[in-house]
């Protein structure tokens, strides 16, 4: 009995030390289009210091958040990647399921791209016609009916007699949200047909996307999409300005109301489809795994983040200085996440 005693106790101290061992690494899960800044930070963390390069996974920022929201225990994710706020449903699940003390931290700015292959001719698009483009159901005479464009020409005369194929972002991406929201809800939600049919009950929302082939949902790999385009010179491309940054010798943007995303229009507003991006920390987990203090230190500093920050080569567009001192203090007190912060779409009080 007394063997049999000691050898449980063995096998239960051998499966605690297992467990530790098995997450002295940094687990991150979460959008496409912070990946590469996130994925960036995790390798300079390896290399200069006593820690494991962190696991970086993109899995959309909606993704990311079903999974970091999951739980308190080391078998979920240490931080979730966003290209948008975290919603107040997602902040509810996080608090449902034990995940209460969450740290938000902003990294800076990203353009959204309209882009194309470089071989095509320029192109200036409305916001209205990126919307008319892309919605499932359109204004026509009065009336709501299921989107007849196949072709540029078709919504307006003065663009391409051109095929309309887009390869965009699936639902779980934080890039479709806010493609969403900057696009297609600001284009139409004053519209006086889709006013009526809310009052009718036949509304179906601002931002339902077509599902008749012309958008194609193509998965969290940007990267993935730049491919097609090169193959497919009649398709544009949805993603982030990093990934058009990267490639600018196979793609380049479409204006969108007469401005290009660069880190100027991005970082000015000038350019209208202009988001923040984010990263979210599990307060409770920090001293289970001291690497997260470390990585947390490393991307809030001016090196990765400032002005000349080595991000900024890579393509984050930088806050400006009194904004980033701001974010860097709130997110190295561990200030925490509230509803009210939530609500209106901010990390930091």
């Amino acid at each position: 009995m007394k063997l049999s005693k000691i050898a449980l106790s063995a096998m239960l101290v051998l499966g605690t030390c297992s467990i530790a061992n098995a997450r002295d690494q940094i687990r991150i899960v979460g959008s496409s289009t912070v990946y590469p800044f996130s994925s960036y930070v995790a390798e300079e963390l390896g290399v200069t210091t006593k820690f494991k390069t962190p696991v970086v996974e993109s899995t959309g920022s909606g993704g990311g958040f079903k999974l970091f929201c999951q739980g308190e225990d080391l078998n979920t994710p240490d931080i979730s990647n966003a290209s948008r706020p975290m919603k107040e449903k997602e902040f509810a699940l996080c608090n449902e399921n034990g995940v209460k003390e969450i740290i938000g931290a902003m990294i800076g700015y990203d353009g959204i791209a309209f882009a194309q292959s470089s071989d095509n001719e320029d192109l200036d698009l409305t916001k209205k016609q990126l919307f008319l483009a892309v919605a499932k159901e359109i204004p026509v005479n009065g009336k709501l009916v299921a989107n007849p464009y196949t072709k540029w020409s078709q919504i307006d005369s003065s663009l391409p007699d051109r095929e309309i194929i887009i390869y965009g972002p699936p639902t779980s991406s934080g890039t479709r949200d806010a493609f969403e929201e900057l696009v297609m809800q600001a284009a139409s939600k004053n519209d006086p047909v889709y006013k009526a049919a809310q009052k009718e009950g036949k509304f179906k929302g601002y931002k339902v996307i077509r599902n008749d082939g012309v958008y194609v949902p193509s998965g969290e790999n940007d990267n993935l999409i730049v491919q097609k385009l090169e193959k497919n010179k009649v398709a544009f491309g949805i993603f982030g300005y990093s990934f058009l940054a990267e490639n600018q010798d196979k793609i380049k943007a479409s204006k969108i109301e007469g401005a290009l995303p660069t880190p100027k229009t991005i970082g000015d507003g000038s350019y209208p489809i202009s988001r923040s991006l984010y990263f979210y920390v599990k307060k409770s987990h920090m001293e289970k795994i001291p690497a997260i203090k470390a990585y947390m230190d490393l991307f809030m500093s001016d090196k990765m983040i400032g002005n000349e920050g080595v991000l900024k080569t890579i393509g984050l567009i930088p806050m400006s200085d009194e904004l980033r001192q701001n974010v860097q203090k709130s997110v190295l007190s561990y200030t925490l996440l509230t509803s009210e912060m939530v609500k209106t779409k901010k990390v930091i009080k």
